[in-house]
This record gives structure tokens, sequence and C-alpha cells, in this order.
């Protein structure tokens, strides 16, 4: 493809928004070339981030059920018991790399079957429709009405915390562990390092997360963070808020954590967790009359363009959401509106997954949300113990939680935590999408047993509540 070839869409970035705006691109008869730097298809997602660590906990949680025992005693959940020995983690890696490598080549095959040119380099604006990509090639400079920016996001790292794939971590850089730890610090109670706390924590690391905030994971519904919580605790996890750290000391067999309070801590291993910035550094974006915000991100119009409307940016390098799943949504809305194919606005009902042990996943608004909005809500509850598939899997702790209006019946929110969380949650999502209200829930029929009847049953909660009958739970 010789420079002076005019495309119709060039995509910097092939993570899962780069590659649903280049499918969808291609789809419609575009000419498309898509650029990678990270060396291999997929981005950070694959490599590096999203399925890397369900991967690996996924080995985990399979792990704790088969060296715990199936069932455990009456009323224990089996993850509960105590660990004798730590798991190899060459073994729990195994899935990881299987799993890599296969999404790697479905992703090739795909991009191929749809005629999409693939380069793996550096891509650099030159202008708003020229990028120079320089690769094991050299140097090329290619011409394209439309660019879309989908180079997603990087770890934070402070400087006093330095990465050194020894003993302090980075999300990146965590599977490069030699071993399973005795113990290990998360600096971070967000998403990601309550992710991995809870993987570790599982694997029976002794884990102590340290956040400067009040709470760990501030945006989801603080009655299913409060059953997380109870649930690491139980696991011997310590959560140390309102601190930070303000130095890790490297030492012989490990390291010493400092953290404001005072208090030294320590550890075989630091893993810190303290958010994720834009990967636009290099990238020329004032060679485009584009600018990032000191965190690297890209502000984008309702569209996903940019101040230059043929560039378009879309995925984790314009902020939250910051989803696998929305970032796909993202990219092909990008590139139907570039060619002008009819699309809807994305949908506001999308669901979030929160891969820790227990699974979480929410849709809607939390109690919290709506209560500040003056809503008069009831919260229809589910608990896993209650439902047969629930006492069949073991998971004791599990809970559906549902937002109803009290006088219109609709639902705002629904919040899981337990098995299968982030797949049940798509049921709600439907009939929140749908306009539905609590009654579908009462209507219909669901298999049994099930996970999915904890939405009949808490309907029946939340419609009682409704109703004035004094129920329990």
């Amino acid at each position: 493809m010789p420079p002076s070839t005019l495309l119709d869409m060039i995509v910097i970035g092939s993570g899962p928004a780069g590659q649903r705006a280049a499918l969808q691109a291609a789809k419609a008869g575009k000419k498309v070339l898509i650029v990678e730097d990270c060396g291999a298809l997929g981005g950070g997602c694959v490599h590096t981030g999203t399925l890397p660590s369900k991967s690996f906990r996924e080995s985990v949680y399979r792990w704790s059920l088969s060296s715990r025992g199936s069932l455990g005693t009456e009323g224990e959940n089996p993850e509960m018991q105590a660990v004798v020995e730590l798991p190899d983690i060459s073994r729990l890696m195994k899935r990881v790399e299987r799993v890599v490598t296969s999404e790697e080549k479905i992703i090739a095959d795909q991009l191929k079957r749809n005629k999409i040119t693939i380069k793996l380099g550096r891509a650099t604006f030159l202008s708003a429709n020229q990028v120079e990509v320089a690769s094991s090639e050299g140097k090329q400079v290619f011409e394209a009405k439309f660019v879309v920016i989908a180079v997603g996001a990087n770890p934070v790292t402070p400087s006093h915390l330095p990465i050194d794939g020894t003993h302090i971590f980075d999300s990146n850089t965590i599977f490069q562990i030699k071993k399973i730890p005795r113990s290990l610090v998360v600096l971070g109670g967000g998403i990601i390092g309550c992710e991995y706390a809870s993987m570790f924590s599982t694997a029976g690391t002794h884990v102590s997360i340290v956040d400067k905030r009040h709470e760990i994971l501030a945006s989801v519904d603080r009655e299913i963070v409060n059953h997380l919580v109870e649930r690491m605790s139980s696991q011997g996890l310590e959560i140390l808020l309102e601190c930070e750290a303000t130095k890790v000391e490297k030492k012989t067999n490990g390291v010493a954590v400092h953290l404001s309070s005072g208090r030294i801590i320590q550890a075989d291993a630091v893993l810190v967790a303290l958010g994720r910035h834009g990967n636009t550094k290099n990238m020329g974006l004032s060679g485009a009359g584009i600018e990032a915000d000191p965190r690297g991100l890209i502000k984008v119009g309702p569209h996903f363009q940019t101040s230059q409307p043929n560039v378009y940016a879309v995925g984790d390098v314009i902020g939250f959401p910051a989803l696998a799943a929305t970032s796909m949504e993202q990219g092909r809305l990008a590139s139907c509106h570039a060619f002008g194919i009819e699309s809807t606005v994305m949908s506001p009902h999308f669901p979030a997954g929160i891969y820790t042990i227990p699974e979480i996943s929410t849709i809607g608004k939390s109690e919290e949300e709506l209560l500040a909005d003056g809503m008069d809500v009831v919260a229809g509850r589910a608990r896993y113990r209650e439902l047969a598939r629930g006492q069949i899997v073991g998971d004791h702790w599990g809970l559906l939680k549902m937002l109803v209006d009290r006088k219109t019946l609709k639902i705002h929110g629904v919040h899981i935590i337990g098995d299968s969380a982030a797949d049940l949650i798509h049921i709600g999502q439907a009939v929140m999408s749908f306009g539905g209200d609590v009654t579908y829930f009462i209507r219909n029929v669901f298999n049994y047993p099930t996970l999915a009847e904890a939405y009949k049953t808490a309907a029946f909660h939340a419609i009682n509540q409704i109703r004035g009958v004094t129920t329990t739970r």
C-alpha cells in the first residue's frame, strides 16, 4: 500500500474499540488500515488487561474449589477453608497463555477476512488526515478521510513507587511474578485493585488493600460492596482506608511499605493500582490539532468526534466508562457516524462487570444515588442461599438486589454479587431497556433450578414491600 493511496479510514489501536471501528468500516466496503504498536494484535485488553486477568481469575477460582473440597461443611463456603499450600503460578498461567494465543489468532483472522490492512508499528500524526507509521519495514505515510484513535490506557506509575517487575508491580507486569506471594500489598481500592486483591487472597495470599479514600469501589452500591468486604475479610484480607503509601523500601526478601498513617507493612510484593492514563504520549496529537488532558485523555463529542471532526477517539482513551464492552460499541458507532451508516446512540443501560471473587455486576443507579435523586424506591432482594441452584453450586454469599419505583414499578437498577453475576445482569438489562417493570419477573416462568430465579424472588420481595406485606430478608 503506497503512501499516496488514499484510505477511507486509519484506526490506531487494535483493542476492542479499534477492532470494532475497523470491522464496521470494512463491512461497509471501505478501505481500512489498522495500526498496533504493542507488537501483537489485541492491544492491552488481550495481552495485559481484561483477558489475562479474567483467565487468571478463573484458574484461581477453580483451583480454590478443587483444593478445598466441593461443598465444604454445612453452612460453610469451601473458599473459606484454610489453605495448606499455595498454588503453582505456572499451572495457573496455562489458561492465560492459551486464551491470549487463541484470541490473538481469532482477531488476526477476522481482520484479514474483512480485508483490513494490518501494520504493527508506531503511529504518529502529521496532520488530521496523515499518519506516519514506523515499523520493521521503516517509515510509511498513510492518508485517510477519517482517523480513529483507539490507543487505550496504561497504569499510572507514581515516581515514588517504581515498578521493577520483581517486588513492585502494576497491572501490566503482575504476571511477571515468579510465584504466588505469601503476602501482598495492593495500593488502590478501585476495580483493578479489588479484582487482583480478591484473586490473590483466594489463592492463599495475605492481602492488604490500601486506599486514601474512605471506601473502596466508590461507584458501586454500598450494600453490594459491604457483602464483598465481608467476604474478603472472612479470607483474612485487610482493608486500610484514608491512608496511602509514601515509600516502598526494598528488602532482601520483599518490601516494606511505609504508609501515611505511620504504619509499615512487610510484604513479599506490592501491586500499584492507582488509576490509568491515556496512551496519547508521543503520538503527535498536536500535528492533528488535538489536545489531551493531564491524564492523557481526549475529549470527544456525542458521536466520538474530537476537536477535528474527521478524527474520532474511542475506548479507554476517552475515559469513563472504560469498559471493553462499551469500547466495542463506541468504535462501531464512530465508524457508523463517519460513513453515514444509520445507527442509534449508545443505550444508557449498559452493564458493568467487576471480576472479583465473588464477581459483581451492576446496571442502573445504586440505591444511594436514587435516594439522593429523591426517588421513592424499594429494594427487592434474593439471596443465593435461598435458591436451590445456590445450594447446588455452593454459593452461600450471593445476592441480587433490584431497585423498583414504588409508584410506577419500573426498575431503576439491578446489582448482583455472586456466581455468574456478569451473565445474570443481562436479564435485568433487557427488561430495563425495553421499558418493562417488576411484574415481568412475576408473570414469567424461570428454569428450575437456576440462579436466574433470583429475579423472580427479588421481584416478589419488592412487590410485597410495596403492598405493605411484612417480610424479613
